[in-house]
């Protein structure tokens, strides 16, 4: 058994945790602040951590270097993957509903990921890990589905979530490349600064100003630091010792975290079907974890 393939699974499910936390603390925001524009706040916030971070770990110099050595086209791809990301996932949940929309977003994620690893690194992921994948996608939709009444269709709206999955699938496989060579926290932070700024006109157009009070600031400052920053700068390094197509599929363990708060801290009630769709995430993750350590 590889330890650093473990290690990248242990950082990759580390950050899921993270990113299950999204759910519930949005549901705790006030309505009058747009989607559009927690998206947006989120990665401004999460740019912010950055910077901390650099500042803290990457004194002077050494962080000047380390932004300089960057690969900025790079940089510039995988901050427009998590722009279009943020846009195309808020945009889809609206179009499709939370459920829906949420299980064809993640669920999509890690079948572009294998995709486009066998296409473009030559690599294409085991037999093993696409059952393991399928598995969980299946659980997850299952536990989304469980959760409450679903909303109709509509064809934008699936796109929309379509889109989604590949951006971020395109986002951890671009971020890969990168981190073999630079500093983590460098580049995650140069890709969300970006974002950031990509980001704010967008919400801007099509939200208008926003309206910010304390309590959104709290929400804000959750989902930028702890759901955005330290999430993905735990993806960055975890990125460096096992596959972005596993990495991508790993990230379904979010859903698992959601379903956990959803029962604990919103004190929802999901059917079996959710409980069935639990386990089946919980295998398929143990089957792709299992393809990683044994392809390593």
């Amino acid at each position: 058994m590889n330890p650093q393939s473990l290690r990248g699974v242990a950082l990759v499910l580390a950050a899921a945790v993270l990113w299950g936390t999204t759910g519930t603390a949005q549901s705790f925001a006030p309505p009058q602040l747009s989607s559009y524009w927690v998206g947006a706040l989120r990665l401004v916030a999460s740019s912010l951590f950055f910077l901390a971070w650099l500042v803290l770990t990457e004194r002077g110099a050494l962080a000047r270097s380390a932004l300089a050595s960057l690969p900025w086209r790079g940089v510039m791809a995988a901050a427009v993957c998590m722009s279009v990301y943020n846009l195309a996932f808020f945009a889809g949940v609206r179009a499709s509903g939370v459920a829906v929309g949420t299980a064809i977003a993640i669920g999509s994620g890690p079948v572009w990921a294998g995709i486009l690893q066998a296409l473009v690194n030559r690599r294409p992921p085991s037999l093993p890990w696409w059952l393991g994948t399928v598995l969980a996608v299946g659980g997850g939709a299952l536990m989304i589905a469980g959760g409450g009444a679903l909303q109709a269709l509509t064809p934008l709206g699936v796109v929309l979530c379509l889109i989604a999955g590949l951006s971020y699938a395109v986002y951890a496989l671009v971020n890969k490349t990168m981190v073999a060579d630079a500093s983590a926290a460098a580049v995650t932070g140069a890709v969300f600064t970006l974002a950031a700024l990509l980001s704010l006109p967008v919400a801007l157009a099509l939200a208008g100003l926003p309206m910010v009070r304390a309590a959104d600031l709290a929400i804000v400052a959750w989902l930028g630091v702890m759901s955005t920053g330290v999430a993905y700068l735990l993806f960055s390094h975890a990125l460096r010792h096992i596959s972005g197509a596993t990495a991508v599929a790993l990230a379904l363990a979010e859903p698992v975290t959601a379903f956990v708060l959803a029962l604990v801290v919103v004190g929802e009630r999901p059917g079996a079907g959710a409980f069935l769709g639990l386990l089946c995430v919980l295998a398929g993750l143990a089957v792709v974890i299992r393809a990683e350590l044994k392809a390593a």
